[in-house]
């Protein structure tokens, strides 16, 4: 993996370079930057400072942003699948139409983060904390909800989530989660199927 400096991503991306596939920004100082578009897919961007940037459309599958700073970011129309955001920082980030498929969100602050339209299934958002998010026809097939928070979380669709009593619901009660070992054991086997191509980890 490439290291590159800030300067040097940002003077050829005003260039119009766009494909920065592989590259290591991890703990780079990003803070209002406007990088819509770009392809970041499998870079390194753990603890990296990124607020109020903008990062629209661009292309993270894949991408490790582990306790990355992202809050009040746009990230419309991004390409977060099996992204790795571990304890991010997404406070108010702006994700609608969001690709989240698969991703790691455990721990992660989306505290009043717009989550319209957004595709969560199969993300993991244990002891995720989605306090005032907004998740308007957002999809969560199958998405791990243990420990997480979604208190006072707008137009939730749980019926296909994996809840269970640790889950804090929008109204302040615990999830009842029957299904939830099943549902899990279900995930898993669909992530070994070789049919998928894929071995994602919970």
């Amino acid at each position: 993996m490439q290291k590159i400096s800030v300067k040097e991503l940002l003077a050829q991306y005003a260039q119009g370079r766009r494909d920065f596939r592989e590259v290591d920004l991890s703990g780079a100082d990003l803070f209002e930057c406007d990088l819509q578009g770009i392809n970041l897919a499998g870079s390194n961007l753990s603890h990296a400072y990124l607020p109020y940037a903008n990062l629209s459309r661009a292309n993270l599958q894949e991408a490790q942003l582990e306790q990355t700073e992202l809050s009040h970011t746009r990230l419309q129309m991004a390409n977060l699948i099996d992204a790795n955001l571990h304890q991010a920082f997404l406070f108010r980030a702006d994700l609608c139409y969001c690709q989240l498929q698969r991703s790691n969100l455990t721990k992660a602050k989306l505290q009043a983060a717009d989550l319209r339209f957004a595709n969560l299934a199969q993300a993991n958002l244990t002891a995720a904390n989605l306090t005032n998010a907004n998740l308007e026809q957002a999809q969560l097939k199958q998405a791990i909800l243990q420990h997480c928070i979604l208190f006072r979380a707008q137009s939730v669709n749980l019926g296909e989530a994996l809840v269970d009593t640790t889950t804090t619901l929008p109204d302040g009660h615990r999830g009842r989660g029957e299904d939830l070992e099943q549902g899990m054991e279900r995930q898993m086997q669909e992530r070994r199927d070789p049919g998928t191509g894929r071995k994602g980890l919970l």
